[in-house]
C-alpha cells in the first residue's frame, strides 16, 4: 500500500524529520553514490487522512525510499572564542558534510 498525500516522520542521524514524496531534504553525510537509492527503516509515525500510526519508538514494517541527489559541504561557520582582559582570542570555523535525499516513496505496513 502506498501512501498517497502521505507523510511521514523519520529519524536519520540523531535528527527528526516530517516528509512527505517529493520533498528534499539535507541531512546528516551518508554512505551513497549519486542517484543510490537509500531505504530508511526507522519511521517513527505515519499520518495521513484517516488512518494514523504511531511506533513506540518505530512503525514495524513501514519504510521511506529517498535518492541520493548531492553530496556536499554546508557554508563555513566561525567560531570565536574570548576571554576579556587575558589576550585570549581564537578564531577557527568549521564546514559541515551534509547528503541531500530525494524523498521517493513511503511504504506503510
Amino acid at each position: 500500500m502506498r501512501g498517497e498525500g502521505m507523510s511521514a516522520i523519520i529519524k536519520i542521524g540523531g535528527k527528526q524529520f516530517t516528509v512527505k514524496e517529493g520533498d528534499v531534504i539535507r541531512v546528516e553525510k551518508m554512505d551513497g553514490e549519486l542517484g543510490q537509492t537509500v531505504k530508511i527503516d526507522s519511521v517513527m509515525a505515519l499520518i495521513g487522512g484517516e488512518e494514523s500510526k504511531f511506533g513506540s519508538p518505530f512503525v514495524q514494517g513501514a519504510s521511506v525510499e529517498a535518492r541520493v541527489k548531492r553530496q556536499g559541504r554546508a557554508k563555513k561557520i566561525f567560531v570565536f572564542r574570548y576571554k576579556p582582559k587575558k589576550r585570549i582570542r581564537t578564531k577557527t570555523g568549521h564546514r559541515q558534510h551534509y547528503t541531500e535525499l530525494e524523498i521517493d516513496k513511503i511504504i506503510t505496513a
